[in-house]
């Protein structure tokens, strides 16, 4: 429970606020999301960070007011759509309720933002940000390059690891999915193993169309305007391509007599899962294994997380969303791209 923090119990207020306000009405983080996006773009991930009661972030005083005249009349629900109703229209019946509302939640806020406690406090991972989950099953699938010969005994030493590319990648993300979300299952799986059910989990897949057919199949399922394009003779001449739009390589440079990689494309992209709409698909992928790497620090870098988790909150609204990015490759160690800096993302989708 939220305890005393002020904070957390603003947080909490908010969160009952939208699940319970009015009986049998259970309004989710999109829906709401939607609806205050008539006045200001709005996401899930935004409206997550004002209800998470594990180091909440208080809403500024515009959203919050936004909040209190959605859920101070029923007529903001009585079509979908739901829409955000203009002040100036409320009803007095509906404009005593906000007020009541508006005297309680802006109370909390003011409590919320002067304890100095909130800010001083170590922010914990646990229950918060883009990569947390209300439900579970959470299945990681990995790209197989296929290397194994499946019809020879198996070495009783080898690791069925040994069988999976972008093992730098799962091994991040793996742990960082299990520290976010503790009490959910979360497991990982050979893209040649994958099976029906695994299609009905929030799915992880990592790496790209040539070794995890999963890949290919979230592309094709989702819509998503990006795809990626491999040379079977000459590696380094994939690349992204948007519908109708541009392409975007990876580079190379002469070094010591070797055509080494100095900067990869990254790809990060979300939507609900086709084969189940209530979880979702994310894709972290990229040209090489460093593209593949740099999509997942994005979001699991101590440094940069919350600063490319704040690039997402305001741009896209609901949880479909791509984007397109450079990683640079330091002495053949991928860096993990800051969405903020001037030049790194390539291409978003939708378009902000």
């Amino acid at each position: 429970m939220a305890g005393d923090d002020p904070a957390r119990v603003l947080a909490q207020r908010l969160r009952d606020l939208r699940r319970s306000w009015w009986p049998h009405v259970s309004v989710t983080q999109g829906e709401l999301a939607a609806a205050l996006s008539e006045r200001k773009p709005a996401s899930i991930q935004l409206i997550s960070s004002w209800e998470r009661v594990g180091n909440p972030t208080p809403p500024p005083e515009d959203r919050l007011n936004a909040i209190i005249t959605f859920f101070c009349t029923r007529r903001s629900i009585q079509r979908r759509p739901y829409r955000l109703i203009a002040e100036d229209e409320l009803t007095a019946e509906e404009a005593a309720i906000r007020a009541d509302l508006a005297a309680d939640l802006f109370a909390l806020r003011a409590e919320a933002v002067g304890d100095s406690s909130a800010e001083i406090r170590r922010q914990s991972i646990v229950g918060r940000g883009p990569w947390h989950y209300e439900a579970g099953p959470i299945v990681i699938i990995c790209a197989d390059p296929g290397n194994e010969d499946r019809s020879v005994p198996a070495d009783p030493d080898r690791s069925k690891l040994s069988r999976l590319a972008d093992l730098d990648s799962l091994f991040e993300l793996h742990g960082f999915l299990r520290a976010v979300n503790p009490d959910l299952d979360v497991r990982y799986v050979s893209a040649r193993d994958v099976v029906e059910d695994h299609w009905t989990a929030h799915l992880v897949l990592l790496g790209g169309i040539d070794w995890n057919a999963a890949t290919s199949d979230a592309m094709r399922l989702t819509g998503v305007p990006v795809s990626q394009h491999s040379d079977d003779n000459d590696p380094s001449r994939g690349y992204f391509e948007v519908s109708g739009g541009d392409r975007f390589v990876p580079e190379f440079a002469e070094r010591g007599g070797s055509r080494v990689l100095v900067q990869d494309v990254g790809h990060f992209f979300r939507a609900p899962n086709p084969m189940n709409r209530e979880r979702t698909i994310t894709v972290c992928n990229g040209m090489y294994g460093s593209g593949v790497y740099g999509a997942v620090r994005t979001l699991t870098h101590d440094v940069f997380r919350e600063k490319n988790a704040d690039y997402l909150a305001p741009r896209f609204i609901g949880d479909t969303f791509s984007l397109l990015f450079r990683v640079q490759v330091l002495n053949g160690v991928a860096a993990t791209p800051d969405w903020t800096a001037p030049g790194t993302v390539l291409h978003t989708w939708p378009e902000d």
